[in-house]
């Protein structure tokens, strides 16, 4: 049976990749020490803890040359990001293509307002808006294993006008204010060129009730599972805007569709609430820790209305895919697809529900990887440590991948280290 050493020398053959994207030869050190301080065990991942447990009895040297590496030297995250999915991607596929491309945002709670792009804004890791930091992720995904593939901080349109701030944070000139769908479709766009392996696109409903980001996916030849609310609107089965008028003779000819008083489109809680009882399917998608996870659906196809007062042609059809447990009043959750009009129900579902995976790529970078955990303020040193912190999750998911089935190894992938007695990092009221 496979052990401690082999993973060990796995390892140590995944640093040497990793170093390789650093090019110097005095950053391989900090790399190396970086990586396996967000891998030992640990209840806190900034730079002092890791110090600690990496070099007792050089704490002081060690986290000298870890914020050196970090926060100063220039090197490239991409390509530490390049050489961590090259890593995991083909261990991952040997359980299964990558079947989706998962885009999401994520946030880190601050309390200070000096932190490069800290804002009060919506925090999904609080559920609550408050004071931090937000960036936009692209993941890959399959049924057995999820990997974040490019992560870039969101800066609010406060900070990217503010020169003073952005120098002293050191916002590189090139990077300008963009939305956080905006960000999303340029990852989409570099994964594509660089032929990163995907699949459908999948959103909630912060991105896919955003026309141009949809339109932005579809150019990308990409199709897409995307939430919506309730209150977006398109026209049922068989329905549209009507065509322009006959010209008349006088003027420019009128090209656009048109809407008028009664002839309008719906939202789609109303398109749900119409369907027939017997439209609803039971369906089952996952093996959840509570058993078969599953609920009650329905689809049909609509045209979604969102800007096709601008057209000269009715928007494509889409399938719109509904969720109604039973136990509910009315519809809690809908989707618009362009997967094909002969994709059946149960692979619609199972796809919709992939997004459970950046959930748990989430949770497992920020509380087993210290993810959240950098105390820098500077744009440089956030993007290296959560680049750093990807590649020490990629390690972990290439592992898991490897057994059969693919699950959570049953030790870490090292034991835990001591630290120095009495240790207590700046500003802890109790040992690391």
């Amino acid at each position: 049976m496979e052990g401690q050493s082999d993973r060990s020398a796995r390892f140590e053959s995944y640093l040497e990749k990793l170093s390789s994207a650093v090019r110097r030869k005095n950053r391989q050190a900090p790399l190396r020490a970086y990586c396996t301080g967000l891998l030992i065990p640990g209840d806190r991942k900034s730079m002092e803890p890791m110090a600690a447990r990496l070099d007792p009895s050089r704490v002081q040297a060690m986290h000298q040359s870890l914020q050196n590496f970090v926060s100063q030297a220039a090197w490239d995250d991409e390509a530490v990001l390049r050489a961590a999915r090259e890593h995991a991607v083909p261990v991952m596929e040997a359980h299964g293509p990558i079947e989706a491309w998962l885009v999401d945002d994520t946030g880190y709670p601050k309390q200070g307002k000096h932190s490069v792009g800290v804002s009060r804004q919506y925090c999904g890791m609080l559920g609550k808006t408050m004071n931090c930091q937000a960036a936009v992720t692209l993941s890959v995904a399959n049924e057995w294993a999820s990997l974040p593939v490019a992560h870039r901080l969101y800066l609010p349109e406060k900070w990217a006008s503010d020169a003073a701030r952005r120098e002293k944070v050191g916002v590189p000139v090139e990077v300008k204010f963009q939305t956080k769908w905006e960000i999303s479709l340029d990852q989409l766009s570099r994964m594509k060129e660089a032929k990163v392996p995907g699949g459908t696109v999948l959103a909630d409903a912060a991105y896919g009730d955003v026309l141009a980001f949809r339109e932005g996916v579809t150019k990308l030849d990409r199709t897409y599972v995307v939430g919506i609310r309730k209150g977006t609107a398109a026209w049922g089965p068989g329905k549209g805007p009507v065509p322009p008028p006959g010209y008349s003779g006088r003027g420019r000819p009128s090209k656009r569709v048109r809407r008028d008083k009664s002839h309008q489109p719906e939202s789609v809680l109303k398109l749900a609430l119409a369907l027939p009882l017997d439209a609803w399917r039971e369906v089952s998608w996952r093996e959840g820790t509570q058993g078969q996870m599953s609920s009650r659906f329905a689809r049909l196809r609509v045209r979604p209305a969102h800007g096709d007062e601008r057209r000269t042609e009715p928007n494509p059809e889409e399938w719109l895919l509904v969720e109604w447990p039973e136990s509910e009043p009315e519809p809690t959750k809908y989707w618009l697809s362009t997967l094909s009009e002969t994709v059946d129900l149960v692979t619609l579902v199972r796809l919709a529900m992939l997004r459970w995976r950046i959930e748990r790529d989430y949770e497992e970078l920020k509380q087993e990887v210290g993810f959240a955990h950098f105390e820098g303020r500077g744009w440089r040193g956030f993007h290296h440590h959560a680049a750093l912190s990807i590649a020490a999750y990629a390690f972990l998911v290439a592992e898991r991948a490897r057994l059969s089935p693919p699950g959570v190894p049953g030790e870490p992938p090292f034991e835990a280290a001591p630290v120095p007695r009495g240790f207590r990092p700046r500003g802890s009221a109790h040992p690391a």
